[in-house]
Order: C-alpha cells, then sequence, then structure tokens
C-alpha cells in the first residue's frame, strides 16, 4: 500500500508539471506576441535618443549663460590679502662724514596688507543688451529642442512602420515564392509524362528563382529596417504590433490645404526657432552699437597695511567712495567694423527666416497633396489586389482546360503578389506622409502617436529575428555602450 501511496503522489507531480509547462509556455508567448507597441517605443527614443540629449544640455547651458550675462550687472566685490618678508640692504658713501666712510641701512621685516573693492553699475548699456541676447537665445533653443523632438518622433515612427512595410512585403515574397515552388513541381510532373515541353519548366524555374531572389531581399531589408530603430532607442525589442488591417485611409483635417499652411506659419518650431535666430542678431547689432556708449558705476575701496618695521609704529589704511565713467573715444575702428560685421550677419538671418518660410510653405502644401494622393492610391491598390486574384483565378482556369498556358500563369502570380506589395507600400506611406504633415506644421507631438498606436493591432506581432548567421555578433554589434554621466557642479 505505501508504495502504490508514493506512486500515486509522484503521478500528481508528473501531471502538476505537465499542467504548468504548457500554462508558462502560452503565457510567454502571449507575452511575446503581444509585442512593443509604437508609443512605448517613441517613450524609449525620447528617453534615450543621445542627439535629443545632447539638445537638452545644450538647452540647459544656454539658461546657465543668462545668470552669467546678468552677473555683471550686479554688485563686484573683490578681497586681496597679502603677507611678506623684507629684506634690504643699502650700501651708500656719505660726504658729508668725509672720504672712505659708509652709510648701511639694512634691514629685514615683516608686512601684511588688505585691499577691498566693491563696485555696482549703474549704467551699462552693452553688458544690459547681452543679458537681453541670452533670453533670444534660449528662446530659439528651446524651439529647437522642440523641433528634434518633432524629428525624432517622426524619425522613430518611421523606423518602426519601415519594419512593418519590410515585413508585409517579405510576407508576400514567401507564399509567392511558395506559389511559383508548387507551380514549378507542377511543371516538372507534367514534362515527366509528357504533358508540356521543357520550356515550359525553365519558365518556371527561371520565375521561382526570380521569387527566391525578391524574397531574399526583402529578408535583408527587414533585418536592416529595424536597426535603425535600436539606434533611436538604444534597446533591442523582440517583437512590435503590426498596423490594423481596417486601419482608416482618410484626408487629413482640416481638410483645407491653406488651413494647413496657416497652421505651419503659426506653430512650425524651426520657423519660429528661424525668427529667434533674427532676434539673437538684432540683440548682436544692439551689442556692437552700445559699446560707444559711455559705462557708469558706483565704487568703493579700502585698503590696509601694516610691519614690524624698525622704528615706524601704527598702520596704514585709505578709503574711497565714489562714481567713476569712463567713455571710449577712439578704437581704431574696431567698433565701427563690430556694427557693421554685426548688421550683415542681422540681414543673413533675416534671409535664413525667409528662406525656412517658404520651406514650411512648400513641404506643407506638397506633404498635403501627397496625403491626398496617398488616400486615393490605397484604395486603388486594394482594388489593384482584388482584380489581380481575380484574374490569377481565371489564368489558372484557363489553364487547366489548355487555353492558357504556363507563361500567363506564372506573369499573373506575380502580378498578385506585386499588387499586395505595392497595397503594403502605399498603406504606409499613406502614415508616414500624414505623420511628416503634422510635423512640418509644427503638430507632431506624443498625443498624435498615441492616436496612431491606436491602430496598431495587439493580436498581432512581428517578429525581430536575426538571421542565424549572425550568432551572438549583432548583440555586441548593438552595444552602444553606457550613457554619459554628468560632470559634478
Amino acid at each position: 500500500m505505501p508504495l502504490i501511496t508514493d506512486l500515486s503522489a509522484s503521478g500528481r507531480r508528473l501531471t502538476r508539471r505537465a499542467i504548468m509547462l504548457p500554462l508558462a509556455l502560452s503565457i510567454a508567448l502571449a507575452s511575446q506576441a503581444q509585442g512593443a507597441d509604437l508609443l512605448g517605443i517613441a517613450n524609449d527614443a525620447l528617453e534615450n535618443d543621445a542627439s535629443l540629449a545632447s539638445a537638452r544640455a545644450s538647452l540647459k547651458s544656454t539658461q546657465e549663460s543668462r545668470d552669467v550675462a546678468a552677473g555683471d550687472l550686479l554688485p563686484q566685490v573683490n578681497a586681496s590679502a597679502q603677507v611678506a618678508n623684507n629684506r634690504t640692504y643699502e650700501s651708500q658713501l656719505s660726504t658729508l662724514q668725509g672720504a672712505g666712510a659708509s652709510q648701511s641701512a639694512d634691514d629685514d621685516y615683516n608686512s601684511g596688507s588688505l585691499a577691498l573693492d566693491a563696485s555696482q553699475a549703474l549704467y551699462d548699456a552693452a553688458n544690459a543688451r547681452e543679458v537681453d541676447q541670452v533670453e533670444s537665445r534660449i528662446d530659439q533653443e528651446r524651439l529647437s529642442l522642440i523641433a528634434s523632438e518633432q524629428q525624432l518622433l517622426f524619425d522613430a515612427s518611421t523606423a518602426y512602420f519601415e519594419i512593418l512595410r519590410a515585413n508585409d512585403i517579405l510576407a508576400a515574397r514567401r507564399a509567392q515564392e511558395r506559389a511559383i515552388s508548387r507551380q514549378l513541381e507542377q511543371a516538372r510532373e507534367q514534362f515527366e509524362v509528357g504533358l508540356i515541353a521543357i520550356t515550359d519548366v525553365e519558365e518556371a524555374r527561371a520565375s521561382f528563382d526570380q521569387a527566391r531572389a525578391q524574397r531574399i531581399t526583402a529578408q535583408s531589408d527587414l533585418e536592416v529596417s529595424f536597426e535603425a530603430l535600436e539606434r533611436l532607442t538604444g534597446k533591442r525589442y523582440q517583437s512590435i504590433q503590426s498596423l490594423a488591417d481596417d486601419l482608416p485611409v482618410e484626408l487629413p483635417t482640416p481638410s483645407e490645404r491653406d488651413a494647413w499652411v496657416d497652421m505651419a506659419l503659426e506653430e512650425s518650431p524651426l520657423l519660429k526657432s528661424a525668427m529667434a535666430a533674427v532676434e539673437v542678431s538684432r540683440s548682436s547689432v544692439d551689442i556692437s552699437k552700445a559699446a560707444r556708449l559711455p559705462v557708469v558705476e558706483a565704487f568703493a575701496a579700502y585698503n590696509y597695511g601694516d610691519s614690524d618695521r624698525d622704528q615706524v609704529e601704527g598702520h596704514d589704511s585709505s578709503s574711497q567712495l565714489g562714481v567713476r565713467a569712463s567713455l571710449p573715444l577712439y578704437t581704431g575702428g574696431s567698433t565701427s567694423a563690430q556694427i557693421r560685421q554685426s548688421t550683415y550677419t542681422l540681414e543673413a538671418s533675416q534671409y535664413d527666416a525667409e528662406a525656412q518660410r517658404r520651406l514650411t510653405i512648400q513641404q506643407v502644401r506638397s506633404l498635403y497633396t501627397q496625403v491626398r494622393n496617398d488616400v486615393a492610391t490605397v484604395e486603388a491598390r486594394r482594388q489593384a489586389v482584388v482584380s489581380n486574384r481575380s484574374a490569377l483565378d481565371a489564368t489558372r482556369s484557363g489553364y487547366e482546360v489548355g487555353t492558357r498556358n504556363i507563361v500567363d500563369v506564372l506573369a499573373a502570380e506575380q502580378n498578385l503578389y506585386d499588387a499586395i506589395s505595392n497595397l503594403a507600400v502605399a498603406r504606409y506611406d499613406y502614415v508616414l506622409d500624414k505623420l511628416e504633415l503634422r510635423q512640418q506644421a509644427g503638430t507632431l507631438d506624443v498625443e498624435v502617436i498615441r492616436e496612431l498606436n491606436a491602430q496598431l493591432s495587439a493580436d498581432q506581432a512581428v517578429l525581430l529575428e536575426v538571421g542565424e548567421d549572425n550568432g551572438g555578433s549583432y548583440d555586441s554589434m548593438m552595444d552602444i555602450g553606457e550613457r554619459p554621466q554628468a560632470p559634478d557642479a
């Protein structure tokens, strides 16, 4: 009886293991199938992208320069002290004491001194304008940072959807290769029984070789595409969610092109940054002109000195309190040259801002037109898939009754899978062009990414696999190293 009991307990343990193992495996597969989504990857990019981190640090540096510039307008206090040992050696002839007589006055003593100086700018136009210029630089860099964030969101989205595009094309090419492989096998069987000529077999083999080459190219494109994503985020992803098949393909809102242009002229951070650069240059002109103005400041000074010199008692001290002014009368022409230089810099920045305004208008108009065309293109590509599938079915039926040959069937197969690939290209072109339109209009933010993220399918995931030949070298290749540490303040 005990033996039977032990066997029963062992059986129960095995049964529990048999139940728990598939359950754990299914949970792991479900987690893998869930995949990373666009919103999570975009947040990873915003947190880990090195270029964006550099832009943020640059903005903080410029913000600190505001206190640096303003410090010259605040009180300046300096103190200095000195302690010294002094030795003097004197040997002089005295004519009053007769020839050959000498007088020596050697001395060895210690001395100390203390000096305090304080000043306060009362009028300093150049420094005051430098503070204004720093404020303009801060605005410019803040807008540049916003533009960099929007560019990163677009780049991360582009990398994400390029993976999905490459995966859809690869799926079509794999299906094409399988279909033509079956066609080739069927042609060989028919040739062996004398139903078709060897030329039909060669035609099928040529089509198969082309399909195989297209599949290899598509697989390579997929492997390369997700490396760009990892460069932006510094992370590896096992899988990502795919785009839902029922993605709504609609015209952009607002539906008027001029409304998008007006939005861009008002919101584009690149255009705003170019306008802020004009203000920075204008401040440089003001600073150059201020070099001709007087500088007025209040000052106070105190000096104290003491020593243990023989035959000297007490200490020396002095103080000053007053106002001083300085005015440059002639600087060798450098001030006038500086004014001319900064004026030309201002002119150049104004032309740069105008060039950016024109570029923004042109890009928004072109992208709006492209999105409208993408909507029509996606619909046409969908219809092309339906038409080519019907054409393939009809060609196959004709081949079975002898009215079509194998070349016709192979061409119909190629046309169908080309149409499927073209549909994938058109869908992702629509998504990316619409995102770029928002970027150029200055309205691309995390909320837009969140809305697009809702169009992903959590039930389907694209596995990001690397070819077996790479082995473990891929992990070391993508090891971008530790994040830099900020120095201690």
